[in-house]
């Protein structure tokens, strides 16, 4: 017995030998991921909304009514940065740069000047409503490139709050789904071509999804040439994220000099490295190498990633502190997307293609 009694005592449990990182951040990273599936099935459910905005959605409920306490902030911190820079390499995976080089080349300076009154209108409307940079930046990057996903890509860079990420996506929403519904029928008031509506809806709506929606719901050649369109759009993340990069390394920079302490500066801990990791993960799928067998998989992982991050974002946001922001970022949006929508029209109008 007393051999017995000795392991019993002496021996370290399974919980004692996990990670003590590991262990802190499973209870918020768990609640994340069971939320996120439930968003995930929701998203099929309700495709033009979509698991993402589900999983954000869903967050911010279970934030501001249960209130989770202290033990789930490390992995929900987790959750809001690392896997969100893992989804964005997995989204690497989905995206061959030569399936969108013609028609990107076709579209591309519509986009450039589409993105240029995006990040313009933000910046001289974030500055006259009283908007801060971040939320500025995080709404005119959204508006200007791929809705979530562009959001998603440039927090880690710019490191804003939660609450506002959550706030930028949720307005981004909106007028996606604004645009779903009032594209397609200002499309046929305008006598549009479906070139002419593919190349507005692509280089003017947010998020793929609805791009998609509006795009097909117009006609299947419009949706075609939409999705090309928005894809090469959404390729451009990669300039802006690096821009971004290097507009916080050279604030820090200077900061640091001022404070006496530029050596302990480092541009490799600001540089976004996942960016490069997604240009890998881009490269291996334009070059063939990647199974067709896996890349179903892969584009599921990708949304599951990401649907998981935006979660935690969620989880992360003060719904009180959103509201308190007032109607300025809502109004912030709403002119963004508006610049955004003319701007691409009268383009089309100047070099005759509508």
């Amino acid at each position: 017995m007393a051999p017995s009694l000795e392991y019993r005592v002496n021996a370290p449990s399974i919980a004692a030998t996990i990670h003590p990182t590991l262990r802190s951040r499973a209870p918020g990273l768990l609640l994340a991921v069971a939320i996120g599936l439930l968003a995930l099935l929701l998203g099929r459910w309700a495709p033009l909304i979509g698991g993402p905005v589900f999983g954000i959605v869903l967050g911010i409920i279970v934030r501001n009514v249960f209130a989770p306490d202290a033990r789930f902030t490390p992995g929900i911190q987790f959750g809001g940065k690392q896997v969100l820079q893992w989804s964005i390499i997995a989204l690497g995976f989905g995206l061959s740069l030569t399936q969108v080089a013609k028609t990107g080349l076709e579209s591309l300076w519509v986009t450039l000047i589409t993105m240029s009154v995006a990040f313009l209108s933000a910046w001289l409307l974030g500055r006259w409503l009283g908007v801060h940079d971040k939320l500025k930046i995080l709404i005119g990057v959204g508006t200007a490139i791929c809705g979530g996903s562009a959001i998603a890509a440039v927090t880690p860079i710019i490191r804003p709050d939660d609450h506002d990420t959550a706030f930028a996506i949720s307005t981004i929403f909106l007028f996606n789904v604004v645009a779903v519904l009032l594209f397609p029928l200002l499309g046929h008031l305008l006598h549009l071509s479906d070139l002419g509506f593919g190349l507005w809806a692509g280089t003017a709506i947010n998020d793929t999804s609805s791009v998609v929606a509006a795009g097909y719901s117009y006609s299947h050649a419009a949706g075609d040439y939409a999705t090309i369109v928005k894809l090469t759009r959404a390729t451009l993340i990669i300039p802006v994220c690096l821009v971004l990069a290097f507009v916080v390394a050279a604030r820090e920079k200077r900061k640091h000099a001022q404070a006496g302490s530029a050596g302990h500066f480092s541009l490799a801990r600001i540089f976004p490295w996942f960016i490069l990791w997604f240009l890998v993960a881009s490269g291996i799928r334009t070059a063939g190498l990647l199974p067709l067998a896996i890349q179903p998989a892969l584009h599921m992982l990708a949304e599951f990633l990401i649907i998981v991050a935006l979660t935690a974002i969620g989880l992360s946001a003060n719904l009180r502190r959103m509201i308190s922001s007032g109607a300025r970022p809502i109004l912030l949006g709403l002119g963004v997307w508006a610049a955004v929508s003319v701007s691409s029209l009268l383009v089309q109008l100047v070099i005759g293609q509508l």
